[in-house]
């Protein structure tokens, strides 16, 4: 009865069926994609069985849930509570995977940057040996850019089929979005709303942040950049297969699989793992190809593609798994690991290399 009942806007559910049909028989290669928030099943199914004709909904639960996660201690970080949130979604409707957004960044809120670094963005993000940097480092901001990229990362995996940035997150953009407001009244309650006084100074992203080679943003665009290649490289988001073998609130990591790959999360925020062992599918040999310790991406080279070596998998079951390889895990880094055929920790020296990414080629499901 809550989706499909009388209350249902029928006119409105057959419009929106109707606008998909149309779209997608003038433009065969559009693409749809739908905010909704009641969860209405058959949203992203085609009209003919049913559904609404969406070819993506927002998976609108995981930016809400970070902000809630970032509240708390970083003891107190849930990891089958975020893998829960990620994943929660309807087998079969592809979803679109955001850390934040506009309710995250507009007047009102904060970024993920400002949530995690606040008001040390301000003096502490000079990046290090540059010639033009001046002042000190913060363990505030290298915690908070640690954060940042496992976040993403670990939304990019699990978060959908898609992947969404807002207006500045791809580099860590400190600060909200502030259209000109008057002072007016809420027409509901007649309570006074104050405005910024007509107000552009916030009513801008600052771009150049991400261009300033003194600066640490730099080095979350990097990062930004070699996840996007890495999936055109994998295909992971596309790939049917997604495992989650490991959310151990003791450890604080999280292992997961998509495609071929396995990404190993660890964010307890002392303790690194030597040795730990991972559960994967597929038998073989894996080898490092994406680090968030990486220089280029502001880490500190503890796990890097130019010093790890081959991981080979063994048989028997660990994790609910066939497989299994050993790894180091230091904290608050994430890495992916890819089958060996594909690794090359020398492709972000050659012409077409992408800084810090060790896939060999273009990797072996890359589309132009």
């Amino acid at each position: 009865d809550e989706y499909f009942g009388m209350n249902t806007d029928v006119d409105a559910v057959v419009y929106l069926q109707l606008v998909n049909n149309l779209l997608h028989d003038l433009f065969p290669n559009a693409i749809t994609i739908g905010e909704d928030v009641s969860g209405m099943p058959a949203f992203c199914r085609p009209w003919y069985e049913g559904g609404v004709g969406f070819d993506y909904r927002l998976n609108m639960a995981i930016a809400d849930k970070w902000i809630e996660v970032m509240k708390h201690s970083d003891y107190d970080w849930g990891m089958a509570d975020i893998t829960h949130t990620m994943t929660n979604r309807r087998y079969a409707e592809a979803c679109v995977g955001y850390a934040e957004s506009h309710d995250q960044a507009l007047v009102g809120d904060k970024t993920i940057a400002f949530w995690l670094m606040d008001k040390d963005m301000y003096d502490y993000m000079a990046a290090p040996g540059h010639p033009d940097s001046h002042g000190a480092s913060s363990p505030v901001i290298d915690r908070g850019i640690a954060l940042h990229k496992m976040i993403r990362l670990i939304t990019m995996a699990l978060g959908g089929e898609s992947y969404l940035n807002f207006m500045g997150n791809e580099f860590g953009h400190p600060e909200w979005i502030d259209f000109p407001r008057d002072d007016t009244y809420d027409p509901s309650t007649g309570a006074f709303v104050p405005g910024n006084g007509g107000s552009m100074e916030k009513c801008r992203r600052r771009w150049d942040l991400c261009d300033a080679e003194f600066l640490r943003y730099k080095f979350l665009a990097a990062f930004d950049r070699a996840m996007c290649h890495l999936d055109k490289a994998f295909g992971f988001m596309s790939a049917p297969h997604q495992w989650v073998s490991r959310k151990d609130e003791g450890d604080k990591v999280v292992v997961v699989e998509r495609g071929d790959l396995v990404m190993v999360f660890n964010f307890h925020p002392t303790t690194s793992y030597t040795d730990y062992r991972v559960g994967c599918n597929n038998a073989g040999a894996y080898k490092l190809v994406l680090s968030s310790d990486e220089e280029v991406f502001g880490g500190w080279r503890n796990l890097s593609k130019e010093t790890d070596g081959d991981h080979v998998s063994f048989g028997g079951d660990h994790d609910r798994r066939p497989n299994s390889f050993l790894v180091y895990a230091p904290s608050r880094t994430c890495a992916v690991y890819g089958p060996a055929d594909w690794a090359d920790p020398e492709a972000d020296r050659k012409p077409a290399g992408v800084p810090g990414l060790g896939v060999k080629e273009l990797g072996p499901y890359y589309e132009y």
